[in-house]
């Protein structure tokens, strides 16, 4: 398996994990709650469940994988904005700043 392919199941399996926790876990809920984004959960939620399966997806059609991995790094880079805004942790922040870093690797390694 090669390392583009490691990081697209990585990614894509991570994105619809955390999706689905963000659903049904209760310290999800406090942690939206405290970012301000408690009424957006739903949706942020859905957009990460669909992003993820985009990029599972994408393996199969590349223009899927280059959208997914586009709309997940945005995704990422508004993450990082609101930890920084809630003054989080540089350790709080590197997850979401290692995400972005492997949505740009996907996104100008898609083959679209």
């Amino acid at each position: 398996m090669d390392y583009y392919l490691t990081i697209v199941l990585f990614s894509g399996i991570s994105f619809v994990a955390y999706g689905i926790n963000s659903f049904i876990s209760k310290r999800m809920r406090k942690e939206f709650k405290r970012w301000g984004l408690e009424n957006k959960r739903i949706i942020i939620a859905t957009c990460q469940l669909a992003g993820g399966a985009g990029l599972l997806l994408g393996l199969k059609w590349s223009t899927l994988l280059t959208l997914s991995s586009f709309f997940l790094g945005a995704m990422m880079l508004v993450a990082i904005g609101v930890r920084i805004k809630v003054k989080d942790d540089i350790s709080d922040i590197l997850p979401a700043f290692a995400y972005l870093v492997l949505s740009v690797m996907i996104f100008f390694g898609a083959k679209g």
